[in-house]
């Protein structure tokens, strides 16, 4: 008798970073370097991606986020979204937010968000140091 086959979900997957400057190459390197990340360490396939959504804090805007992905390769076809963070007083500057929602077999709890540069100071317990 064969193992049952895992169920599908479509899941969340976050992760966060930031740049030094509101410049487009920063900005860039700062989104491909995050979702690299996220890549090497999640059974991440575009295929599977049903939407994304990324956010930046007011300060950042000299490039489209979903711009700098839809570069990617096999990422022309996935639904991508830029919105504004919203400003709180005391927030983290120059950030750059992620949820990537796809479906998967992986529970989870399974899956590792990724928080480079100075958003690991949003999730110690998850950050990645670069």
């Amino acid at each position: 008798m064969s193992a049952p086959l895992a169920e599908w979900r479509v899941r969340g997957l976050r992760g966060a970073t930031t740049v030094s400057q509101n410049s487009a190459q920063a900005i860039a390197e700062a989104v491909d370097e995050l979702l690299n990340v996220l890549e090497v360490n999640n059974p991440l396939d575009p295929a599977e991606i049903v939407s994304v959504t990324f956010s930046a804090t007011p300060d950042l805007d000299a490039i489209f986020l979903a711009a700098v992905a839809r570069r990617r390769s096999g990422w022309e076809q996935v639904p991508l979204l830029d919105v504004q963070q919203m400003q709180v007083n005391s927030s983290l500057k120059c950030c750059i937010r992620v949820l990537i929602h796809f479906n998967t077999p992986i529970p989870q709890n399974a899956l590792r968000p990724i928080y480079l540069r100075g958003a690991a100071q949003l999730r110690p317990d998850l950050a990645i140091f670069s």
